[in-house]
């Protein structure tokens, strides 16, 4: 027999509907900040505990915490038995990803070797924030990006090194091509990844444990959880206003290397994500996994990218201004590829994106 989950269908409130009016309004603010008031970017840019941003990690963590409040944990064991989809994650995020951002940074950049490095760095931090957000928007599924942030998190710590002296020592070297170092520590990517998802993902695991088993399920997510879900979007606009602020004097004051590094982004992001999807549908994973699939493959960290860049090659140089225009390029474009997703469901995967009373039968096989 089959046992349905009765749960209640997700719809764009008001403050979703006009994200990306919100967005706009927090990137030009920043850009204002940034490039008119005096001493807030060199502000910000002290504000740092061990190469992390404060400022910026309290807005990824408030962003992150509603989010990760609503992983159901007790799903998690039927994601992680979902080798179709665990396999294919990383191979996009480690495979696919970094190879595709190197070339297309050799394609785009071959005189810009200070920027091309960066958006190689860019490439090879696959990311573990921002993700959460837009699948969720996108009405992914919320238990399987849990795990494919985590399962990315440690192949991170793992592989970001390594990755990092082959893309940019050992391949250019063989294709005759110009190299360039990178030294970044183990720590340095550990405790990067225990601030940005260690912290949210225990303070939102004993969120629901402790709300249910005090007071229920239902209460848990009919009355808490719509009571802190706008801090996702609040904390990601309280971080995109940050980053444009602590960027805006550069980025405004040199918009044709801004161009010149946004345009091989813009294809990196349309194609991860593209290819992430198509894989998720060739595979049978079903949209709501197919799109955790593509957003996951698509997004990058920023944060890790840009501290490294800055931590190797100094806060003025041009790896630094590629991995700021990172997030500058991602955001936009991603939020563009959420609207993209919601239409790909019904027209592609013939089927309501809002629509969640999936059976337990059904959730397990796929």
């Amino acid at each position: 027999m089959t046992a349905t989950v009765a749960v209640t269908p997700r719809r764009l409130s008001t403050l979703d509907r006009w994200l990306p009016l919100w967005i706009g309004l927090a990137m030009v603010a920043g850009l204002l900040i940034g490039r008119f008031i005096p001493g807030v970017s060199p502000l910000l840019s002290h504000l740092e505990v061990g190469g992390i941003s404060v400022p910026i990690a309290l807005g990824l963590l408030v962003m992150m915490y509603p989010v990760l409040a609503k992983v159901r944990y007790d799903r998690v064991a039927a994601v992680t038995g979902d080798k179709k989809l665990l396999v294919s994650s990383l191979v996009l995020n480690w495979i696919v990803g970094p190879a595709l951002m190197f070339a297309l940074a050799w394609i785009f950049l071959p005189d810009l070797p200070e920027y091309r490095t960066g958006l190689i760095i860019v490439g090879l931090a696959r990311c573990i924030a921002m993700v959460v957000i837009w699948n969720d928007l996108a009405c992914g599924d919320r238990e399987a990006a849990a795990v494919l942030v985590a399962v990315n998190s440690v192949f991170q710590v793992v592989a970001f090194s390594l990755l990092g002296w082959f893309y940019l020592t050992v391949l250019p070297a063989w294709l005759g091509l110009d190299t360039e170092g990178l030294e970044i520590s183990v720590g340095q990517i550990a405790l990067n990844v225990l601030i940005f998802l260690g912290v949210p993902l225990v303070a939102g695991f004993a969120s629901r444990y402790l709300g249910e088993r005090r007071k229920g399920r239902a209460w848990y997510e009919e009355t808490f959880l719509p009571k802190i879900g706008p801090w996702a979007l609040y904390g990601l606009l309280f971080t995109i206003v940050l980053l444009f602020a602590l960027q805006g004097e550069q980025v405004t004051s040199r918009p044709w290397d801004v161009a010149r590094i946004a345009l091989p982004l813009l294809v990196y992001f349309a194609v991860m994500w593209f290819v992430g999807l198509f894989t998720g549908k060739s595979l049978g994973l079903g949209y709501a996994r197919s799109s955790t699939l593509a957003f996951t493959a698509a997004g990058n960290n920023f944060e890790l990218a840009i501290a490294v860049a800055i931590g190797t090659f100094g806060a003025a140089s041009g790896q630094a201004l590629a991995g700021v225009v990172g997030p500058l390029i991602e955001v936009p474009v991603l939020v563009g590829l959420v609207y993209v997703s919601l239409w790909a469901a019904r027209a592609w995967f013939r089927t309501d994106p809002y629509a969640h009373a999936v059976s337990a039968d059904e959730r397990t096989e796929r």
